[in-house]
């Protein structure tokens, strides 16, 4: 590994690790809920026993590695554990050298979900985790990639949340609990998706060649030819497949309409685009 990007990746654990300890200690334990994750667990077991949160992330992450080994592979796993024990310092050592917030729990779980969002989203971004739930998370999305990591967070993060409800004997706890996992989900996709998401535009028409011209012209965006037949007519066409920033669609479907109003548009969801004329891939 270069040392450059080993610098890079230790510097985004440093900094994650602590946003994620901050969003843990500074708000979550203050407003007597569960975030959610092994990071919950390990609330619920400092509230109830006074265990340290890192310590206690370590121990929950022996069976889950166990788990995850065959799903992630040694690579994925032994830059976790680099990050893990980053991550166990900060929380710690660190963190708790920061004043605890002790105002409004609404707003401590935005905060939560919010620093703590950015912390899982620097972090993730480097091909890393912070162990515990994240090697779950990582072998679901592994088994099932169209499920995005912020909507398999959330689904995870609702059982802990169920029991802090339990632990700290408040139903609030699950609605706080709640709002700072669906804050961090949307975190993390915007962080990790945003930036370099966009839309996926199927054109079909009899009159492809002048749509794609009028694309290219107007937008100033190239597109594709896919050759293809009607299963009902046998007819032979081209369909057109043009990648598009979210604002550009607007102009397309416009220039679509007046061209052939009788055309098939069809838009998708794309979670990243890279490539001439978006991100470059040597930057990822």
């Amino acid at each position: 590994m270069e040392l450059s990007k080993f610098g890079k990746e230790l510097w985004f654990d440093v900094i994650g690790g602590f946003l994620i300890g901050i969003s843990v200690h500074v708000f979550a334990s203050s407003a007597d809920f569960a975030p959610g994750g092994v990071n919950g667990l390990a609330l619920i077991s400092h509230h109830l026993f006074g265990f340290r949160i890192g310590l206690v992330t370590l121990i929950l992450n022996i069976p889950i590695i166990f788990f995850s080994y065959k799903y992630l592979g040694k690579n994925f796993l032994f830059k976790s554990l680099k990050t893990m024990a980053i991550f166990a310092f900060m929380m710690d050592y660190v963190v708790p050298l920061v004043p605890i917030y002790h105002g409004n729990q609404l707003l401590a779980s935005i905060f939560t979900g919010f620093i703590g969002g950015i912390g899982y989203a620097l972090i993730y971004m480097q091909g890393s985790s912070t162990g515990g739930s994240d090697f779950f998370i990582m072998s679901v999305k592994k088994l099932f990639p169209h499920h995005s990591i912020g909507f398999i967070t959330q689904v995870s993060d609702a059982v802990v949340i169920l029991l802090g409800m339990f632990v700290f004997k408040n139903i609030e706890a699950v609605l706080y609990g709640l709002i700072a996992v669906a804050v961090g989900s949307i975190v993390v996709d915007k962080i990790m998706y945003g930036a370099n998401s966009g839309k996926i535009v199927f054109i079909v028409s009899s009159k492809s060649e002048e749509i794609a011209e009028a694309i290219n012209q107007v937008v100033q965006r190239g597109s594709t030819f896919l050759h293809a037949t009607g299963s009902y007519s046998k007819k032979e066409g081209n369909v057109i497949f043009c990648a598009c920033s979210r604002n550009q669609v607007y102009v397309i479907k416009s220039v679509v309409e007046s061209i052939d109003d009788s055309s098939i548009m069809i838009i998708c969801e794309s979670n990243e685009v890279y490539g001439h004329g978006f991100q470059e891939l040597k930057n990822t």
